[in-house]
């Protein structure tokens, strides 16, 4: 993977002042728990076939999965692709909660801190979101800018949040009480390169939810944004540099293990305590 430098200035960890004076500092959690014994059982296994882990349209579809398929893993595919794939236990989690989240944390770096304080450094929306709005309707069709560890690698990458649906999920599947889908083209900033695709599917169970997530990188999945000669020459560029390693896919399931994992343990006390600011507030849109 070829990620940007990221601008100067910008580091882990919330400042003193902040830990001091802001309203968030009692979620601001820099001990975390140690990775869960499915991704560490994964990391121990080393790569599976790809076979064994979903394709974008098999995860949309749902029923279509097999038997045989691993829910902690990661698969390199003969083109150059990577396949992640690992589930996340959210006790008090809703799916609604989850959807809150991911149009909330990118307005600050200090709120993207809070979900992975030993690898997030950074986070801005490409355009502010409008208004008065949240869930899945302030974060669905906006760029998240994010400058963030994925092992020992500090990158830049842009998160473009897009509707399930677009990806071949169902909206009659996804009502805020019982599931929903967090899906996203990720990619570079530095480069018209488009790497691959994310998804965070989450389903209400028995005292929470569940989080089975979804990386596909490289390879197959890496495509020029936009079009004409500087999008053709962007794709020649990008099948040289986007071949992702299985150090890549160690790192990447490492990483969302951690952040996901870390997100369960504050995200049911936030969400109620932002709960009579939520919408409609510019003093809450600019809380750090």
């Amino acid at each position: 993977m070829m990620p940007a430098r990221p601008k100067a200035g910008r580091q882990l960890g919330w400042s003193e002042e902040l830990l001091r004076t802001s309203p968030l500092a009692a979620h601001y959690q820099p001990v975390m728990a140690p990775l869960s014994r499915e991704a560490c059982d994964a990391l121990a296994h080393g790569a599976v076939p790809p076979e064994l882990l979903p394709t974008p349209e098999q995860v949309a579809h749902g029923g279509a999965l097999s038997p045989l398929m691993v829910t902690h893993g990661y698969a390199l595919e003969p083109g150059g692709g990577l396949r992640v794939a690992l589930r996340t236990p959210m006790p008090d989690v809703t799916p609604a909660m989850v959807d809150w989240w991911f149009g909330w944390h990118s307005s600050s770096p200090e709120r993207y801190k809070l979900w992975h304080p030993r690898a997030h450094v950074h986070a801005e929306w490409l355009r502010q979101p409008p208004p008065g709005t949240e869930g899945r309707a302030r974060y669905v069709g906006h760029t998240s800018i994010v400058d963030e560890y994925v092992g020992g690698e500090l990158g830049r990458f842009a998160v473009q949040f897009m509707a399930p649906e677009a990806l071949g999920f169902d909206a009659a599947r996804l009502g805020e009480d019982v599931a929903t889908a967090v899906c996203a083209r990720a990619g570079l900033t530095h480069l018209p390169i488009d790497a691959g695709y994310l998804v965070h599917e989450v389903l209400a169970v028995p005292g929470g939810s569940e989080m089975r997530s979804y990386f596909w990188l490289g390879g197959r999945y890496a495509a020029a944004r936009g079009g004409g000669a500087l999008g053709a020459l962007a794709i020649s560029v990008a099948r040289r540099v986007l071949r992702p390693t299985e150090r890549d896919a160690r790192a990447m399931l490492t990483h969302c293990a951690e952040e996901m994992a870390h997100l369960a343990t504050f995200l049911p006390t936030l969400y109620r305590e932002q709960g009579d600011v939520r919408v409609g507030s510019g003093q809450a849109q600019a809380r750090p």
